[in-house]
């Protein structure tokens, strides 16, 4: 086989592309429904404080952690580009909490000083 014949066959070459089968679609979506479900009965049932707030956070983060594994096909890339993927986020909304956290006592400062009404 030629040179030429080589690169002309190879882009006619099918991808052969990992499939996943629907099945596991399909239970995906059955789990996001039934964590959906349990989000919503925290509100129905009327729990309050600190539990509300940890099963809403844990509910939402299964929910975001089963889309991004299955739909956004991460369960099966390699583990450097998960890491550049998912490991920035977090780490930014850490750096940005510790700024308003110390922002914090000088937003209260200057709203007491300015807007104090007390004769």
């Amino acid at each position: 086989m030629s040179e030429t014949t080589a690169h002309i066959q190879a882009p006619t070459q099918a991808h052969s592309g990992q499939q996943h089968p629907i099945r596991l679609y399909l239970l995906v979506w059955g789990l996001l429904f039934v964590l959906s479900a349990f989000s919503y009965m925290v509100d129905y049932v009327g729990i309050q404080g600190y539990a509300r707030w940890s099963l809403i956070l844990l509910f939402m983060m299964l929910k975001a952690g089963l889309i991004v594994a299955v739909f956004m096909h991460m369960a099966w890339e390699r583990l450097a580009l998960v890491y550049a993927i998912l490991l920035p986020p977090p780490v930014l909304v850490l750096v940005f909490t510790a700024l308003m956290v110390s922002e914090a006592d000088y937003t209260i400062l200057t709203r007491l000083a300015f807007f104090d009404t007390a004769p």
